[in-house]
C-alpha cells in the first residue's frame, strides 16, 4: 500500500501505549517515560488492564475502551494478544500502529492474524520487533531508545533496533538532529519502500540513510529509492558482503554473480550511495545535514603537517576526489601571511609551528581561491603550538561549518589533545573526522549523489526496443523444455543469440567421426580451419574434458580429434556423448576475449554481467552487473567499470575494438531475459572483440522449463521495462503518427517540438507563462522508470514530436495526475483525443483507479477533450480559475 496511512504513523497528533506499565525498567514503562519527556504535544493514552492510572494520566483497560481515536498505537504487549490488540485499535479506527514486541511469528501463525486484524481498515503496521516510534519535528519518542533526539534533516530508516539506538546516541554527542527514526523491525507490512515513498516527500527530510539487512518487494524498492534519490541523497548500509555466490551455479556468470553485487548494482542503478560501515554511515549522517550536494568537489587543504597533508591526497585520489589547483593570487596571498618555508601549493603546509592567526588566513585565502569547493584543515599535535588554539582559530572562520560559503571538514589527528578540540569544533557546527581516509570519505559525500544523480539522468543514444527473431527462440526453448532440460545444446544457445541479434559462427551438428570429416570438408572450402567441439546434452562445461580441439587444418584432422574426443568423454561419462560440432576456427588475432552473462537474483531478478572472457574468469574476476534491462549508456558504464576496457581502447600497435559492437551483444542479450522469462542463466564466453567486430564464439544458455509459458515481459524484473506493447500507429485526416511511449532518448526531440508550441499554448498546459525548459527538466520528462509513470509521445512523419500526454501517479497508484500538450500546427486534427485515450487505457491496464488534472478555466480545448473523455469537474473547483477534472477508471468512456 506504500504510503497511505503513513502520514498519522510518522506525523501523528495523539497516541496510545497499548502495554503502558508503571513497572520500573519494564518495556511499557520506558516508553511512556520517553513519550512523557520527550515534548510530545499531543494527547497520551495508556492502555492496560492492570491500571487506572499511571503518574497522572487515566489509565484504559483495553483500545475499544479509549474515548477517542489515536492517530498512532504502540504496542509492547506479550506476541499472543498483539492479533486481538491491533483488532480492537482497527475497530476504533486507528490507522497505524507500530508494534514492539517480537516473537509474532509466521509459524504459530501470529503474525498473518495480526495482518488479517488490519487489513479492513487499511490500518498500516509498523514491525513487528521494533524499537518503537520517534518522530522528532512532533516531539514524539515512543521508544526504548537511550536519548531523546533533536529535531534536524536526516531520516534513518533501519531494519535493526539496536542500529537506531546506537545512531540516537552518536548524534546526541555530535549534535546531529533527525527528520524521521524508523525501526521496521520484520517488515510484515511497512516496508522500506514504503518509508522511502513518504520520506521523499517529506518536506523536513533533507537526507536518507538505510540500514537493510534484506530488501522485500524489489521492484516498490527500486522505484520508491530512484524517485527518492533524484531529490535527496540517499545512503545505504547494507551487510553481508562475503556471502558466498550460488555454488551450483550452472554457468560462469551464476557464480559471479552474488548477490552483494547485485545489490551493488541495484543501488547504482537507483542512485543510491552505498557505505560499507557505521563509521562511514555516521560521516554520511554529518555531512548530509551540515553541507547541499556539489557538483564538483575540489578540495584545498590547509595542513601543519606535510605528511598528513600527503596521506589525505593519498585518500582523496583514492576515492575519486579531486585536489584543487590554487592559483597563483592565492598563492600571492598566502605569502604574505605564511613563513618562506610554507609548501607553495596544495596541500597547504603551513609548517608545524603554526599559530592560530597562520590557520586562519590560510584557511581564508584557500576558501576564497575561484578552484576551490571544499576546504579540508588538518592538525597534527606538536609542542610548538596548541591543537585547541588551532581549532578555535579555524572555528572563527565559519558560519554554520562554511568559510566564504563553502564547506570546511576538520581532521584534527590524535587523542588526548585532539578530541576537546575536535569537541569545540563540533559546538561551532564543524564537520569533524578523525582520520585523513575519513576526512575523504566525508568529501566524497558531498559529491557522489550529484554524480549518481546525473547518471540516472542521462540519455542514451539509442535504445534497442525491437525484439530479436521471438518465433524461433520460443520454438527452440519450447523444445527443450518438452523434453526437461535446463541447458540448450550450443547449437540451440548460439541458434538463441544469433535470433537476438548477437554474431555467431556458422555452426554443424554431427553425429559421428565420419560426418565430423564430411563437414569440415565442406568448412574448409572457405574457412582456412575449423574447430571441432563435444556435443553433450548433459554434459555443460566441455573443456573440463577436453571437448574441444583448435585448429584443425584438413578433414582427417577433424575426424581424428573427434575420435579423440569420443575417447576422453566416454572416460569420464559414456552417456555424455551426443555428437559433435564443427564450426570454423576464427581467427582473430588481435581480439580481446570477453563474458557477456545472465543470471537470475532471488531478489533483484535478471542480471546481465560483462567481463573479461576465457577460461579463468572466476580467477581473473574482472566483471561488472547490471540489472536488466539495460540501454546503451548503462551497457557502457558496465563496460566502464572493468579492467579490460582499457586494454579494449587500444594501445601501442593495437586498436580499440569496436566498442559499439559490444554494447550491442550486452543490450540484445539482456533482452533474452526481458522477453523471455524461461531464460535463467547464460554465458558468451568468449565473446572475441576487435575492431572489425564482435563475434560470440562458445555459448551456453540455462532455462527454467516451468517457466516456458511465462508472458513476456519478465514478471521478475525490478526495473520495469520499456512497454513496446503500447505502440501503434494513428491516421488523423491525412497525416500519419506513431503512438508510442516515451523513451529516454526523446529528450532531444523536446527543443524543436517546443519551439513549435505557442507562448499562449504553455502557458495553458503549465499554468504559468513559460517558454524553455531546463535540460535536467527535459531528462525527467523523458526518463521514467514506467512503473509509477508513464507518457506517449505521437511523433509525424518525419519523426518530429507532434504531441505528448503523460501521468504521474501517487506511490499508493491510486491516483495520477496527467497532462497534455499537442504542437500548435497540428490542433484540430484529434491527436490529443488519441492520446488521451492511449493514456486512460494504460491507466487502466495499470490498476488505477483515478486520472485527475488541473486546467485552466479558459483552456476551452482541454476541457472539451475532459468532458468527452467522461472527466467531470472536482466538486467546488467550478468556480476557480483553474479546475480539477477527474476521471473515475472502474466506469466507461
Amino acid at each position: 500500500m506504500t504510503i497511505r496511512n503513513l502520514d498519522p504513523c510518522f506525523r501523528p497528533r495523539s497516541v496510545a501505549i497499548v502495554g503502558a506499565s508503571a513497572r520500573v525498567g519494564s518495556v511499557g514503562s520506558i516508553v511512556l517515560n520517553n513519550v512523557l519527556g520527550g515534548g510530545f504535544g499531543g494527547t497520551v493514552l495508556p492502555v492496560n488492564p492492570k491500571y487506572d492510572s499511571i503518574g497522572s494520566l487515566p489509565c484504559f483497560r483495553s483500545a475499544s475502551e479509549l474515548p477517542e481515536t489515536p492517530d498512532l498505537a504502540v504496542i509492547a504487549t506479550p506476541p499472543s494478544t498483539v492479533p486481538n490488540v491491533v483488532a480492537e485499535l482497527a475497530a476504533k479506527g486507528c490507522r497505524a500502529a507500530v508494534v514492539i514486541t517480537a516473537g509474532v511469528g509466521s509459524k504459530d501463525g501470529l503474525r498473518q492474524q495480526m495482518l488479517d486484524a488490519a487489513r479492513p481498515t487499511l490500518m498500516r503496521i509498523v514491525g513487528p520487533n521494533t524499537i518503537g516510534a520517534i518522530s522528532p519535528w512532533v516531539g514524539l519518542n515512543a521508544s526504548f531508545a537511550p536519548t531523546n533526539p533533536t529535531p534536524g534533516g536526516i531520516a534513518l530508516v533501519s531494519q535493526s533496533g539496536a542500529m537506531v539506538s546506537t545512531m540516537v546516541d552518536w548524534a546526541a554527542t555530535e549534535g546531529v538532529g533527525f527528520s524521521q527514526l524508523i525501526s521496521l523491525g520484520d517488515m510484515a507490512d511497512v516496508d522500506v519502500g514504503d518509508c522511502l515513498n513518504w520520506l521523499a516527500l517529506d518536506k523536513h527530510t533533507k537526507a536518507i540513510l538505510l540500514y537493510l539487512e534484506s530488501v522485500p518487494e524489489a521492484r516498490k524498492f527500486m522505484s520508491a529509492a530512484r524517485a527518492a534519490s533524484r531529490v535527496k541523497p540517499v545512503i545505504a548500509l547494507k551487510p553481508g558482503r562475503h556471502e558466498a555466490a550460488a555454488k551450483a551455479a550452472m554457468t560462469h556468470t551464476g557464480s559471479l554473480a552474488g548477490s552483494d553485487i547485485v545489490i551493488d548494482a541495484a543501488f547504482r542503478r537507483a542512485g543510491v550511495i552505498r557505505v560499507n560501515s557505521i563509521e562511514e554511515l555516521f560521516y554520511a549522517a554529518e555531512v548530509t545535514s551540515h553541507f547541499p550536494a556539489l557538483v564538483r568537489g575540489r578540495v584545498g587543504i590547509v595542513t601543519n603537517g606535510g605528511g598528513a597533508g600527503v596521506l589525505a591526497v593519498d585518500d582523496l585520489l583514492d576515492r575519486g576526489g579531486e585536489l584543487a589547483q590554487i592559483g597563483q593570487a592565492t598563492i600571492d596571498v598566502l605569502n604574505e601571511s605564511l613563513p618562506p618555508t610554507w609548501s607553495h601549493t596544495n596541500p597547504v603546509d603551513i609548517i608545524g609551528d603554526a599559530p592560530p592567526e597562520r590557520y586562519k588566513a590560510a584557511i581564508e585565502a584557500v576558501a576564497a581561491d575561484p578552484e576551490v569547493d571544499v576546504i579540508l584543515a588538518m592538525n597534527c599535535p606538536t609542542a610548538l603550538a596548541s591543537p585547541f588554539e588551532a581549532a578555535s582559530a579555524t572555528a572563527r572562520t565559519t558560519e554554520n561549518g562554511l568559510v566564504n560559503g563553502k564547506p570546511l571538514i576538520a581532521c584534527w589527528l590524535g587523542e588526548a589533545l585532539a578530541e576537546p578540540a575536535r569537541a569545540m569544533l563540533r559546538q561551532a557546527k564543524v564537520v569533524t573526522a578523525d582520520t585523513p581516509a575519513a576526512a575523504a570519505r566525508a568529501v566524497s559525500f558531498l559529491t557522489e549523489w550529484s554524480t549518481l544523480r546525473s547518471r540516472i539522468q542521462r540519455v542514451p543514444g539509442t535504445l534497442a526496443t525491437q525484439p530479436g527473431n521471438s518465433g524461433t527462440i520460443d520454438a527452440i526453448l519450447r523444445t527443450a523444455g518438452a523434453e526437461n532440460r535446463r541447458v540448450l545444446t550450443e547449437p540451440e544457445a548460439k541458434s538463441v543469440l544469433r535470433a537476438a541479434g548477437v554474431p555467431c559462427p556458422e555452426i554443424a551438428v554431427a553425429k559421428t567421426p565420419d560426418e565430423v570429416e564430411d563437414f569440415a570438408a565442406d568448412m574448409l572450402q572457405r574457412e582456412s580451419a575449423v574447430v571441432v567441439k563435444l556435443y553433450s546434452l548433459t554434459m555443460t562445461h566441455k573443456s573440463d574434458v577436453g571437448g574441444v580441439v583448435l585448429n584443425l587444418g584438413t578433414a582427417a584432422a577433424a575426424r581424428a580429434a573427434a575420435e579423440q574426443i569420443a575417447d576422453r568423454v566416454r572416460a569420464v561419462d559414456p552417456e555424455a556423448l551426443d555428437g559433435f560440432v564443427v564450426q570454423p576456427m576464427v581467427r582473430r588475432p588481435r581480439a580481446h576475449e570477453l563474458l557477456i552473462g545472465l543470471t537470475t537474483d532471488a531478489v533483484f531478478g535478471p542480471v546481465v554481467m560483462f567481463g573479461a572472457g576465457g577460461t579463468a574468469v572466476e580467477v581473473v574476476r574482472d566483471t561488472s552487473t547490471g540489472l536488466v534491462p539495460v540501454d546503451d549508456v548503462l551497457a557502457a558504464d558496465m563496460i566502464d567499470a572493468t579492467r579490460i576496457s582499457r586494454l579494449m581502447a587500444g594501445y601501442r600497435d593495437r586498436p580499440g575494438v569496436d566498442r559499439r559492437a559490444v554494447i550491442d551483444a550486452i543490450v540484445a542479450t539482456a533482452r533474452l531475459a526481458v522477453d523471455h522469462p524461461a531464460i535463467i542463466g547464460a554465458d558468451i564466453n568468449p565473446l572475441l572483440a576487435d575492431e572489425t567486430g564482435a563475434v560470440a564464439l562458445d555459448a551456453r544458455i540455462e532455462i527454467d522449463p516451468a517457466r516456458i509459458d511465462w508472458p513476456a515481459p519478465n514478471p521478475t524484473l525490478s526495473v520495469r521495462p520499456y512497454p513496446a506493447g503500447w505502440e501503434k500507429a494513428a491516421r488523423l485526416a491525412t497525416q500519419e503518427f506513431q503512438i508510442r511511449p516515451i523513451m529516454p532518448a526523446d529528450a532531444q526531440l523536446y527543443p524543436r517540438f517546443l519551439a513549435r508550441v505557442t507562448a499562449e499554448d504553455m502557458r495553458l498546459r503549465f499554468l504559468v507563462p513559460t517558454r524553455t525548459l531546463s535540460a535536467e527538466t527535459l531528462v525527467r520528462l523523458s526518463q521514467l522508470d514506467y512503473d509509477r509513470d508513464i507518457a506517449f509521445v505521437a511523433l509525424d512523419q518525419a519523426e518530429e514530436l507532434a504531441g505528448i500526454v503523460r501521468y504521474n501517479a501517487d506511490p499508493d497508484r491510486e491516483a495520477a495526475e496527467f497532462g497534455l500538450l499537442v504542437r500548435s500546427d497540428l490542433q484540430g486534427l484529434g491527436l490529443g483525443t488519441v492520446l488521451m485515450q492511449t493514456l486512460i487505457g494504460y491507466a487502466r491496464a495499470n490498476g488505477l483507479k483515478r486520472l485527475v488534472g488541473s486546467v485552466l478555466r479558459e483552456n476551452r480545448n482541454m476541457l472539451d477533450i475532459a468532458e468527452r473523455m467522461g472527466f467531470r469537474p472536482a466538486p467546488g473547483t467550478a468556480v476557480n480559475d483553474v479546475i480539477e477534472v477527474r476521471l473515475d477508471l472502474d466506469g466507461s468512456i
